[in-house]
């Protein structure tokens, strides 16, 4: 094959930031996607309808011109979150979903859940409303090593939430182990996870190739090879409970190249570029539209989109550094070839 078609996508998992971010971090993911479910985590979190907002109009106010785009905006849950807030907004066509961070789980998530049941009011009222919950599937404890945490979370937390709350439609977002894998596949239809590019090209060795590469480290980390390839699987299955969500997470280069690197990882320039890679590898282009374009608004309840796009097999670098708000940034597989390119 030289080109493939297929319905325009959605980016159900991304960071767009904010303030002088917003203009490339906006353009990067829309040349790509015709919607996507905007995390929550900015300084302070998208807390109230209000709030959400302000950040949507944001967002709206820098969507290049002649490009159709809709951010879904999400609440961000702590401690004492108010349900009548969330199923307000969700009402209003604000909230798309509520994003469960544990705290400290990851970038911005101090304001977090610290534990699932001060939030049971706020999940009761979403499973009645029929509001995804969306989740960060990590615990954050001291002694649970990295590469366990989502395991670990999938155990004691993931498991009591589907238990508690059996009509409530979950998210498990970014996986990266073959247990969340099994664990997806065994929830039943009212539970979907979400792939990010990068874990389906890279495992853990990535951030310890001749050197530290803080430019591979995310949250959650990378895990070993078989994760990787239980991941692929996965994408390719034609199952409806896995679909796209990048997780694209931008951080100016000094900040990823420093004593404390930031995790995250800018994959928005490249990211259906990549997946349409996988997919090629995988034998499995056929199934690319389903899973990119189909099966994450289907889980949403929202229509598909209408306009097409079309990816060919046209060789291209990937450049070493892009423009984010003023700031260097070094893209996912920066100075790399790839073998498709959105026409």
């Amino acid at each position: 094959m030289t080109t493939v078609s297929i319905r325009k996508p959605d980016d159900w998992h991304v960071h767009l930031r904010d303030g002088a971010q917003l203009t490339q971090t906006v353009a990067a993911t829309a040349r790509s996607f015709a919607r996507a479910i905007v995390m929550p985590n900015l300084v302070p979190p998208v807390c109230t309808v209000e709030a959400a907002r302000q950040y949507r109009d944001r967002i709206r106010s820098v969507i290049p011109s002649g490009t159709s785009f809709h951010p879904l905006m999400t609440c961000y849950l702590t401690d004492g979150i108010d349900p009548a807030e969330v199923a307000a907004g969700y009402a209003d066509n604000v909230f798309a979903a509520c994003k469960l961070y544990p705290a400290h789980a990851t970038t911005n998530a101090s304001h977090g859940v610290t534990d699932v049941r001060r939030i049971h009011p706020v999940l009761a009222t979403m499973e009645k409303i029929g509001m995804p919950l969306l989740i960060h599937g990590e615990v954050t404890d001291a002694d649970v090593d990295v590469f366990d945490r989502e395991l670990v979370f999938i155990e004691r937390v993931l498991t009591s939430i589907v238990r508690d709350f059996p009509g409530l439609k979950i998210v498990l977002e970014h996986i990266t182990t073959a247990e969340a894998v099994d664990f997806i596949r065994e929830g039943g239809n009212q539970v979907a996870a979400t792939i990010t590019p990068h874990h389906l090209v890279i495992n853990r060795n990535a951030m310890f190739q001749r050197g530290l590469r803080p430019h591979a480290y995310c949250l959650p980390v990378a895990k070993r090879e078989r994760h990787r390839i239980a991941l692929r699987k996965a994408a390719t299955s034609n199952s409806p409970q896995f679909f796209l969500g990048t997780d694209s997470a931008p951080h100016p280069r000094a900040m990823k190249e420093s004593a404390c690197g930031c995790a995250g990882i800018f994959n928005a320039p490249v990211a259906l570029e990549v997946y349409a890679h996988v997919f090629d590898e995988e034998g499995a282009l056929d199934r690319l539209e389903a899973f990119a374009s189909e099966y994450g608004p289907r889980f949403y309840g929202l229509p598909l989109n209408p306009d097409r796009i079309t990816l060919e097999r046209n060789p291209w670098q990937v450049p070493d550094v892009v423009d984010v708000g003023g700031q260097d940034v070094v893209p996912f597989l920066a100075g790399e070839t790839l073998a498709w390119r959105l026409q």
